[in-house]
């Protein structure tokens, strides 16, 4: 990696680095802010060391230096799934209602156990 000595960022324009390990499930959901340009919400549950559950939501991460989440895209850390899909369900329930309003398509499925157990499964058994 190339870095700016004075802003110690990549100076190579596109370059970005991912940070998509861990994730069990994710939701896009497009809409337009308050200004009517078009945005994108992102809505994703993680494993994190620990074994603790973190759900994330983050406006327009497309546009970031970095996919690594920001602190203040955590809204939710515990150790029980249940409670991880519960939090993302009510975050992308509030988001979907917001499109409706909008009149904004908005077809996000739930997240679910269903969903998310096999990957923990894989996971736990290959390690």
């Amino acid at each position: 990696m190339f870095l700016n000595p004075d802003t110690r960022r990549d100076c190579i324009p596109g370059v970005r680095k991912s940070s998509r390990e861990g994730r069990y499930a994710e939701r896009l959901l497009l809409g337009v802010d308050d200004v009517g340009e078009e945005e994108q919400i992102v809505i994703w549950i993680e494993r994190r060391a620990g074994a603790v559950w973190a759900v994330g939501r983050a406006v327009n991460p497309q546009l970031r230096e970095s996919e690594e989440p920001r602190p203040e895209d955590v809204i939710f850390e515990g150790y029980e799934l249940g409670d991880a899909l519960d939090r993302a369900n009510e975050a992308l329930e509030d988001d979907v209602n917001v499109l409706e309003r909008d009149g904004r398509p908005a077809d996000a499925r739930p997240f679910t156990r269903k969903e998310v157990l096999p990957l923990l499964q894989r996971w736990f058994f290959n390690r």
